[in-house]
């Protein structure tokens, strides 16, 4: 999720929101990533997204599924709002939420 985020900020730090607007190449790898996001989420165990609910996991799992099965539904001021609104407050809880796992790791099991 992390690494995501991470390249969104980059591409969008290099091209900025008119490369966004103009180029669909552009426009979808971002979409992709915010995709992978979703994705990543999906594959966490119930238990971890119980004992961490300072994130909205269902709302990230359904925009991963929005975008997989409506991609030609997908508009680009719904992603914008994502990556301007969204992210940047996922960002820090995400970097926390590794920071604990690496400083305590769990058994294996109880995460994926």
């Amino acid at each position: 999720m992390l690494a995501a985020i991470n390249r969104i900020d980059a591409s969008l730090s290099r091209w900025g929101k008119d490369m966004f607007l103009q180029d669909k190449t552009f426009f979808f790898g971002l979409v992709k990533n915010v995709e992978i996001i979703g994705e990543a989420t999906y594959k966490l165990t119930k238990d971890f997204k119980q004992s961490h609910q300072e994130l909205p996991w269902s709302y990230i799992e359904k925009m991963r599924h929005i975008l997989v099965h409506g991609y030609y539904m997908i508009e680009e001021s719904f992603i914008w709002e994502t990556i301007e609104s969204d992210l940047p407050g996922i960002k820090p809880i995400i970097e926390k939420y590794i920071s604990e796992l690496e400083k305590y790791p769990p058994d294996s099991s109880s995460i994926i």
